[in-house]
């Protein structure tokens, strides 16, 4: 990437502003991003921010969801239902496990419902967490101290900070990663937050062949787990072909045979939203070079 323009500074800091609006304080905001100080956070949110380096503008903006990319959002039918869940579980305190295809928007979804509503938090999980992994990214995100090698501690002053917001919301983002430890751990975890907090895990379908598996050989844990999501999933409907054509549409890709390639491209993906994207792009790329050498996009 190249430079960046003062324009782009000022689209981190105003992204930046909203997200820092999500924390009690500003110190706390300043906790819940990785490698990143509360001086550099006031300046930047202060416009202060001439001797902050690009680095350090784009270390911040891939933590808060705001993306340098030139591309605009489509809320299709996948992005609505998970919307309206992700908004179910905030409102009533539910614990919900939503499901869909790999590709079909459940991670851009909830970052952006992350992005404009309040006191939700985003954790990505992964397949190398350990329990402490787990509850040093709760505390990170929530803008709890992790200063502390004491998990115990760790987690209570996490809880007791989410306890404390007006309708908190957890997302967890694959959480089908999760070992079984962790897994099982979670429970006490939901146990002090049940009535206190909405939680939301993401995933594909892998998670019902495992709580199957886990439900069949009584498997710690997963009684508990399965109960805790009201024993189903929410499955999220499929990325269709008029989707991807709006999609394109929506970011200014209006001539049918540009259109046509993405659809073939999608179609050969399984309409997986992170191909159609690139390849949106990518189209675009072929007509500004074509316009170049003095062509037409006719």
């Amino acid at each position: 990437m190249k430079g960046l323009t003062t324009e782009m500074k000022e689209q981190v800091r105003s992204a930046l502003i909203a997200y820092r609006s999500n924390y009690p304080t500003l110190n706390r905001a300043a906790e819940s991003l990785q490698g990143v100080s509360s001086a550099t956070v006031s300046q930047l949110c202060n416009g202060k921010y001439e001797l902050i380096s690009d680095e350090m503008f784009i270390r911040i903006a891939s933590q808060i969801g705001f993306a340098f990319d030139s591309w605009n959002l489509h809320e299709g039918k996948t992005f609505k239902e998970i919307t309206f869940t992700l908004s179910d579980a905030q409102s009533y305190k539910n614990v919900t496990w939503i499901v869909g295809d790999a590709g079909c928007g459940k991670t851009t979804a909830a970052i952006e419902y992350r992005r404009t509503h309040r006191n939700v938090f985003y954790i990505l999980c992964s397949e190398d967490m350990r329990r402490s992994d787990f509850v040093r990214e709760i505390a990170k995100q929530v803008g709890a101290p992790t200063d502390t090698t004491n998990l115990r501690d760790m987690l209570e002053n996490a809880i007791s900070m989410i306890s404390f917001l007006g309708n908190p919301l957890l997302i967890f983002d694959e959480g089908d990663k999760l070992t079984d430890s962790v897994f099982n751990y979670f429970i006490s975890i939901y146990n002090r937050l049940e009535g206190h907090s909405g939680i939301v895990f993401l995933s594909t379908d892998y998670i019902k062949r495992r709580m199957e598996a886990g439900l069949r050989y009584n498997k710690k844990g997963y009684k508990e787990i399965n109960s805790r999501i009201g024993r189903r999933f929410f499955d999220v409907s499929p990325t269709e072909e008029n989707d991807i054509y709006a999609i394109c549409q929506a970011n200014n890709l209006t001539d049918r045979a540009d259109i046509e390639e993405v659809l073939k491209d999608a179609k050969r993906s399984d309409n997986d939203l992170r191909r159609v994207k690139r390849c949106i792009h990518r189209q675009k790329r072929i007509i500004e070079a074509r316009m170049r050498k003095g062509g037409s996009n006719e």
